[in-house]
């Protein structure tokens, strides 16, 4: 069989260069299907390459489904090459939530002042490449078995001691990793829930409550969160009238409204939870934006009142998803105990990047810019908010979000189904919960909207 013509062209691999010959006399009809390439001694000699090229190139070949092998006979070409399919169907619900909740937790490029997370331009992303090399390279790197069920013990080391920075001191033991916050969730209503229990849950609060509690049977009710944090007196009078097991919220830089209890409310809050025997979780995932963090629930009551999560998505990357909870020692037993029956044991190599930039001093840093990054550019956009005729909340104090009020006449959901027309992505109030005066407000991430492109994008919205 003729050999195809290669001419080698430099700054690319020999490799390459053969895979992609070998595709195109393929694609073209010159290697048909079932037909026998020539051997190897004959490509190495026609194109003046080793073996170990031709072989490496072989290789990839019969990884891309274009050719097959058997042993002493040779190489072949694929009978018939399996081509991608597609229906075009997008078989997600299409209701403005759903899309909005899917273009939210999506890729991070694009104009997304309602984004979640952290733009790339943001993220430290030097850091985590040289600690991936750093661990892939390392003979630490554990390639078999599954590691241990309760996380990486030198993570969970590290963890100690930020923790302790925090005022959360607990032995080790009590620290568990888990693959994401919402995996932890979902664990953690596993073990305390049964169908029907009553949870609370503030309003507004993270979409993803409420459409977890929902699989669990759990029964909601909500309390507004304003500025000024929750109302004590209609917090007991719920609490006696509902009877929640459960309190599911984040103390510090509360998505979406950016706020965070002070000590004075977090007493009040801890004392009236605990006379009614109303247990929390605390997800604090924004917390390590705060520039001036006032205690967590955790810190003030321990874990036999408050169980507490974090995790890495929301300050190093969103695709580094690696979390943690800390609990009661019984409750850290039964979760370890879950994560194995469930398949839930986490990535020890993650877990080795998150520790290599905990223990060298690079998350610190990352941590620092990013604050001081936000702190810059919250009162640019709260300024510019406020000229447009939105409301707010209360005054910038940190961290990811801002939560404003739509000038008068305008309605949020509307607003984001024509941004989405732009290629815009806003987070309209009814995302965060069910109560009608959300519809008048919106969720801005501060890292995404100080730019001009997206104000102006903005601003053309809204003329």
């Amino acid at each position: 069989m003729h050999i195809p013509t290669l001419l080698f062209q430099p700054g690319k691999s020999k490799v390459q260069q053969i895979v992609e010959c070998l595709n195109d006399a393929i694609d073209q009809g010159l290697l048909g299907p079932g037909s026998k390439l020539p051997s190897a001694r004959e490509m190495t000699q026609a194109w003046g390459v080793s073996k170990f090229t031709l072989i490496e190139a072989l290789d990839r070949l019969r990884g891309q489904n274009r050719i097959t092998s058997s042993q002493g006979l040779g190489y072949f070409v694929a009978a018939r090459p399996v081509q991608p399919q597609t229906t075009g169907l997008d078989l997600l619900p299409q209701d403005l939530t759903s899309i909005l909740r899917r273009s939210l937790i999506g890729a991070s490029g694009g104009m997304r002042p309602g984004g979640g997370h952290l733009p790339e331009s943001w993220l430290e992303s030097s850091s985590m490449r040289a600690s991936v090399r750093q661990i892939a390279g390392s003979a630490a790197l554990q390639l078999t078995g599954y590691g241990d069920p309760s996380g990486y013990l030198p993570l969970r080391q590290a963890l100690q001691h930020k923790l302790a920075g925090q005022g959360i001191e607990v032995p080790v033991e009590q620290i568990i990793t888990t693959a994401n916050t919402v995996h932890a969730l979902d664990m953690l209503l596993r073990l305390r829930l049964r169908p029907g229990d009553c949870v609370l849950l503030d309003a507004p609060c993270y979409f993803n409550f409420h459409a977890n509690l929902a699989l669990h049977g759990a029964r909601v009710v909500t309390l507004e969160r304003s500025a000024q944090g929750l109302d004590l007196q209609a917090l007991e009078q719920l609490l006696i009238a509902q009877r929640p097991c459960l309190y599911v919220t984040t103390s510090l830089l509360h998505n979406p409204t950016g706020h965070s209890f002070t000590p004075s409310q977090a007493y009040g809050l801890l004392e009236l939870l605990k006379r009614h025997d109303c247990h929390i979780i605390e997800d604090d995932l924004y917390g390590d934006l705060h520039p001036n963090p006032p205690p967590r629930l955790a810190a003030l009551a321990g874990t036999e009142q408050v169980t507490y999560l974090s995790g890495f998505s929301k300050t190093l990357s969103a695709n580094l998803r690696l979390s943690f909870v800390v609990a009661a020692p019984q409750v850290a037993a039964n979760l370890t105990q879950m994560k194995l029956m469930c398949g839930g044991i986490t990535s020890q190599m993650l877990e080795q990047v998150v520790t290599s930039m905990l223990n060298d001093g690079s998350y610190h840093k990352h941590r620092k810019r990013v604050m001081q990054g936000l702190q810059a550019a919250g009162p640019r956009v709260a300024e510019w908010l406020q000229g447009l005729g939105f409301e707010l909340s209360g005054p910038y104090q940190g961290g990811l979000f801002i939560w404003a009020t739509l000038p008068p006449g305008f309605d949020a959901e509307e607003l984001a189904r024509k941004a989405l027309t732009r290629d815009v992505v806003l987070a309209p109030g009814s995302l965060f919960g069910f109560e009608p005066a959300l519809r008048q407000s919106l969720r801005f991430n501060v890292a995404y909207t100080d730019n001009p492109q997206v104000m102006a994008a903005v601003e053309a919205l809204l003329a």
